[in-house]
């Protein structure tokens, strides 16, 4: 526990920074990674990033799936639905953010509408905990 505090700031900044390569520079990512690849004589992966992103997204509902789970499990923990507010406000943020700023797809704007409603909805739950502590 003597390097928790200082491993898990530079886990933050190093998933933030991630986030941002994977945000703007998503198929650099990919190419980046099939220099190397046929450096070392395996295949390349298509740049498109369709099944690595489909990994990432995967994961991020896994672990959605799991803070609802827990806010289910403990309702009384302020923790999980602060969390899962920031997941869902986040996923919407950026469904926006594309939806104005690359193309107006509707899954872009369907999905800042349904994840902004449940981060709403859970930010709600969250405040009534926090409320009812005091």
């Amino acid at each position: 526990m003597k390097y928790y505090r200082t491993m898990s700031l530079l886990l933050a900044l190093t998933f933030v920074v991630v986030g941002f390569i994977f945000l703007f520079l998503a198929d650099g990512v990919l190419e980046f990674f099939n220099s190397v690849a046929t450096l070392v004589g395996m295949k390349a992966a298509p740049v498109d990033g369709v099944n690595f992103y489909l990994i990432l997204a995967t994961g991020y509902m896994y672990l959605v799936s799991l803070l609802a789970f827990l806010m289910f499990r403990q309702p009384k923990n302020p923790d999980f639905p602060l969390l899962l507010t920031h997941a869902k406000l986040a996923s919407s943020v950026l469904s926006l953010g594309f939806f104005l700023c690359h193309q107006p797809y509707l899954i872009y704007l369907t999905n800042c509408l349904v994840d902004g409603s449940i981060g709403g909805l859970v930010l709600l739950f969250y405040l009534q905990i926090k409320k009812s502590q005091q």
